[in-house]
Parts: structure tokens; sequence; C-alpha cells
């Protein structure tokens, strides 16, 4: 219990947060295991979990929950919103989990994805294949009802939170239907890419996790308007950054292959601008590629090259600058504590130049 007698400034740190944030979850996973001495079985999901969190991850969400809460009070995080920032991990465990599942990744944060790690530890039998991706699928169920059992504590300020809790997770897996329906057939309707964006990004990355710390410190109205201002569109930001980097980054860095989004044909803002601003023979090449399953580093080359003639990379990027710049603005003025909106700058800065 001693980690999480932080003092104010502790939730501000993001390396700090992150430990504290840690301990929370290899303690709670270690409770698990305690609690079912008949499933030795258990240890193979728990031992997962441990693997993803120690792959890394920036614990963005956790670290906005957090910071949510430093932007109305000065009073140090008590043990209950430690262990919401946790839940918020642990249900976004659940969301990569299956998230990789649905795109059939096979790598995530530089290591192989759950259901390809648990096909690899049944390697000796034939059905080795559809048995992890069916384990991987009870993981993910596993990890989002223990994102629920974390927030299994006393504390009456958690009780503001299960609406915009629930919200949170039915916004998410609305943004992943439509993400799902969208893929594989990329047309030049932006607004079907910029509400993907808003409901499985912006809203669950950003906004949620900050107002949800926020109102757990009792924030009024227009503090949790201020909040809104700032993560609508930094959330729209880091999306915008995710999908040019799931084109143009190093998988080096960023622990995803470059080629993914390229073959599932994924309906990004990216390229939707792309086909919008395209002549007639650049579109074909585009709707030609997209949606390959085949498609091989070459020929993904000639997309790349496609997208950025068009201009699409050039715009997005301005895209990215001016959600950023509109998020500083919501800080400027605002009623919320120094310290956080401190914090909140440097995060939105970040988050506008991240090449991982």
């Amino acid at each position: 219990m001693t980690a999480l007698a932080a003092s104010p400034a502790a939730p501000l740190d993001p390396d700090d947060m992150r430990r504290t944030v840690d301990a929370v979850l290899y303690a709670f996973l270690d409770e698990q295991e305690q609690a079912a001495p008949d499933l030795p079985e258990i240890a193979l999901f728990t031992g997962m979990l441990r693997t993803m969190l120690a792959a890394g991850g920036k614990r963005v969400r956790p670290f906005l929950c957090l910071t949510g809460w430093a932007a109305i009070t000065d009073q140090p995080p008590p043990p209950a919103v430690w262990r919401m920032a946790a839940s918020l991990e642990l249900f976004h465990a659940f969301a990569l989990i299956h998230d990789d599942i649905m795109d059939r990744s096979d790598t995530r944060r530089g290591r192989p994805t759950a259901h390809r790690a648990l096909a690899s530890h049944h390697a000796h039998r034939a059905d080795a294949d559809a048995l992890g991706v069916n384990t991987a699928i009870l993981l993910g169920d596993l990890a989002l009802g223990w994102s629920y059992e974390l927030l299994h504590v006393k504390d009456a300020r958690l009780r503001r939170t299960w609406g915009p809790l629930n919200a949170l997770r039915t916004e998410t897996l609305i943004g992943q239907y439509l993400d799902l329906t969208a893929t594989g057939d990329p047309t030049a309707d932006a607004d079907t890419a910029w509400r993907i964006i808003r409901y499985k990004t912006a809203k669950y990355t950003i906004e949620r996790p900050l107002c949800l710390g926020a109102v757990t410190a009792g924030a009024d109205p227009a503090r949790l308007r201020s909040l809104s201002a700032y993560a609508i569109p930094l959330g729209e930001a880091f999306q915008l950054r995710d999908d040019l980097l799931g084109v143009y980054g190093d998988p080096a860095r960023t622990g995803k292959s470059t080629l993914d989004d390229l073959r599932e044909g994924k309906h990004t803002v990216l390229v939707a601008t792309a086909l919008d601003r395209a002549t007639p023979a650049q579109r074909r090449t585009l709707t030609s590629l997209l949606g390959d399953p085949s498609l091989d580093q070459e020929t993904a080359d000639v997309l790349r090259a496609v997208l950025t003639a068009t201009g699409a990379a050039a715009a997005v990027e301005q895209m990215i600058t001016d959600r950023f710049h509109a998020a500083e603005r919501a800080l400027d003025g605002s009623a919320l504590r120094t310290h956080a909106t401190t914090a909140l700058r440097r995060l939105a800065a970040s988050t506008a130049t991240r090449a991982s």
C-alpha cells in the first residue's frame, strides 16, 4: 500500500505513474492466482497478461486518468483512483488482444501478439493456430472481466464514474465495429473515417480517461468541458499520427508492421484524403492494391508513393498540427490546476511528434 501513498505531483511523472500502476496490476494478478489454487491453468492467462505489460506501452490512459484527478485537486489520488487507472490499462489489454485477432496481426510492441504466442504454446497440436485464437479470445474476456473486478472497492467517489465507464466501453466497441465494417472497402468518405477516430480513439484514449479522473475528484461541468475541448482534438491527432506510422513508420520503433493496415485496406483519413485528391490513374492504383492480403514491401512502396503524391500525407500532418494547437488553446484560461495543464501540454507536444 506504500506505493499508493503518492505525493500530489506523482501522477504527473509518467515514469512514477507507470511503476505504481504496474505494481497495482501485478499485485492484482497475484491475487487472482492465489484465489484459485484449484485452477493451475490460470497461470497461463496471468502469465500472458504479465508478458503484455512487460512488453511496454505508454500507459496513456492511466496517466490521463491520474492527471484528470490532479487537474481538479491538489490532494494525492487515493488507492481507488490508482485502481481505476489500472483498470483502464487492463481494459486496454482486452481491446488489444481482440483487435489483433480481428486484424490478424502477428506482432504487437515488437513481440508476437497474444493469439500468435498462444498458438506457439500449443505448437505440438495440429490445430495450434485455431486454438491460439480461441484461447486469446478467452484471455481478452478475462481481462475485460478483471477490469471491472479492480473497481470493486469501498469508495463512494467511484459511483460517479459508472456512467462514463460504461460509455467508454460502449463507444470503444462501436468504434471497433465501424472500423471492421469499413475495412477492406476504403473510399473517399472521410466522415466515416472521422467517426472511427472519434469513438475508437479520441474518446477512448484521451477524453474518457481524463474526465474519469476529474469526475472522481468532483469536477464541475465547466472544467469537464475544458478537459473535453482539449481531449477530442488531441485524440484525433493521436490516431492520425498512428495512421501515418502504420504506413510510414519504422517497425523497429513502433513494434508493428507497416504492411498490416495496407493489406487490410484500413479506412483511414489518410486513405480517404488520398482517394479524394487522386487522379484517375492514382485512384486505380489505390483501389487495386489497398486490401490485397499478399501485398509485399515493394508493392507497398508503390502505394506509399501514391499516398504521398496525392498530398494526403502532408495534409494529415497539417491536421495533426492544427489539432495540437486546438488542444493547447483549450487549456488557455481554464480553471484547471497549473501542474496538470503543464503535464497535458507536454503530452500534447509528444503526441503530435511521436515516432512510435
